[in-house]
């Protein structure tokens, strides 16, 4: 049986291979004991952020924190959506007041303002983007045409590509749609 040292050194790793974050699920895989977490937490080192999620106090902070947190408040099999995608590369300007993260089945989370849930119906494309799990960028911008202007999209779309973020499949498919 492990000591408390050794389940802080086991918490401190999954939270640096996740944005600072540790479930109570991750933890547990991991050979901590769900029970240990609270007790981690009131020695310091630990903050408990919302029900089954914690996070390491000593893991720097990253501009993606705040992307991450969405996606574990959530749970697993959700996703950045629209905005929240072009946010994670800076790209069409835009700076969501929100995290969209798309869910494909019912749920009533309690939840931050800062977060948004977006119904999608199961079978969505999804890919992994800074360790994240996030519509991919072609499908990001397209979906975001109702509410961000084309030309910010376009050149969203173009910065994309010289960033090697779309195939040029899929920025041909992108620019046709965007300019019809």
């Amino acid at each position: 049986m492990a000591g408390a040292r050794s389940y802080r050194r086991i918490v401190r790793e999954i939270g640096l291979d996740n944005y600072g974050f540790v479930t109570t699920r991750a933890a547990a895989e991991a050979g901590v004991p769900p029970v240990e977490l609270p007790k981690l937490s009131t020695r310091g080192g630990l903050e408990n952020v919302a029900y089954g999620l914690y996070r390491v106090t000593d893991v720097p902070a990253t501009p993606v924190d705040q992307l991450a947190e969405a996606l574990f408040r959530v749970g697993e099999g959700e996703f950045l959506y629209g905005e929240s995608v072009l946010a994670l590369f800076s790209l069409a300007d835009v700076n969501p007041r929100k995290v969209y993260v798309a869910i494909a089945r019912r749920a009533r989370p309690k939840l931050p303002s800062f977060i948004e849930l977006v119904r999608v119906w199961g079978g969505e494309r999804t890919t992994q983007y800074e360790g994240l799990a996030a519509q991919p960028i072609a499908e990001a911008i397209l979906v975001c045409r109702a509410r961000v202007e084309t030309r910010r999209l376009l050149e969203a779309a173009k910065e994309a590509r010289a960033e090697g973020l779309l195939t040029l499949a899929e920025w041909r498919r992108v620019m046709r749609a965007l300019r019809a």
